[in-house]
């Protein structure tokens, strides 16, 4: 299986792998459906007070969608609407208000925001670099931006999504912007994150998930109306798939990193 589960019934926090280190922890269908599954079981495990979300291998968080192993997913043919496999990969996207911590090490780019997105926090190590790759390769980047302008500054999440693939935000950038709630040494992540989560996940839970609830209360409204129009911005501005895939395959290795 490629998404990983461990719980420590002492801390009350799991901890939730993305385990495919070879292909930088990037989602297939399976992952996506087994993700979805994995949110929707925790509101059931009592004793699962508090979720730290990280990937394998140290090299990578996760990179979004694997397109060499999904392809071109079908889509439907009206503007009003979009099949997108991301987006109930997500904690709040399955209705779990149980807090969620990321500990990202190495690549955080594209269809990972929904994941960062939809936490409560960031930990990361002073080795791990966010980008949003959407716009180089022809693809509207609407999802991923509307989450991560929850947490990000306008002018930062704007500069990341029209860079594309060109520039990359370092960790510490990430952390002086708001994104980062804690750098820690490379390897350091997971520890961290565990760490903050058992603090949390020993307070009374009914209070700290009437408390998450409150905080995304803050911005629901807004949120939910910009995604609504994410479809319609995606149907209309992605290039068509042949022409994705042109750009993708001859991709540069160039980047800078801020």
């Amino acid at each position: 299986m490629s998404i990983r589960v461990e719980r420590d019934k002492e801390s009350g926090v799991a901890v939730v792998t993305l385990d495919r280190p070879e292909k930088h922890n990037s989602v297939t269908l399976e992952m996506a459906r087994e993700l979805g599954a994995v949110w929707r079981g925790f509101r059931y495990e009592d004793e699962v007070r508090a979720i730290v979300v990280t990937g394998a291998g140290g090299r990578a968080f996760c990179t979004g969608i694997d397109r060499a192993a999904v392809g071109n997913v079908p889509q439907p043919s009206s503007p009003y609407t979009i099949d997108d496999p991301l987006l109930t990969i997500g904690p709040k996207a399955n209705d779990l208000w149980k807090p969620v911590v990321c500990a990202v090490e190495g690549m955080a780019c594209g269809g990972a925001f929904y994941l960062l997105g939809e936490s409560e926090f960031l930990v990361a190590g002073e080795d791990a670099a966010f980008f949003d790759p959407h716009t180089t390769y022809g693809m509207v980047s609407a999802f991923e931006t509307i989450h991560m302008a929850q947490r990000m500054p306008y002018g930062e999440i704007a500069r990341m999504a029209l860079m594309g693939s060109a520039e990359r935000i370092s960790a510490r950038r990430a952390y002086e912007t708001g994104l980062v709630s804690e750098l820690t040494p490379p390897g350091g992540a997971l520890a961290a994150a565990c760490a903050a989560a058992a603090v949390i996940a020993g307070h009374p839970t009914e209070a700290v998930q009437g408390t998450v609830r409150a905080l995304w209360s803050v911005k629901e409204a807004a949120r939910a109306q910009a995604l609504a129009h994410a479809p319609h911005l995606v149907a209309l501005g992605n290039l068509t798939a042949d022409r994705q895939a042109e750009l993708f395959g001859r991709r540069g290795t160039g980047f800078r990193t801020r």
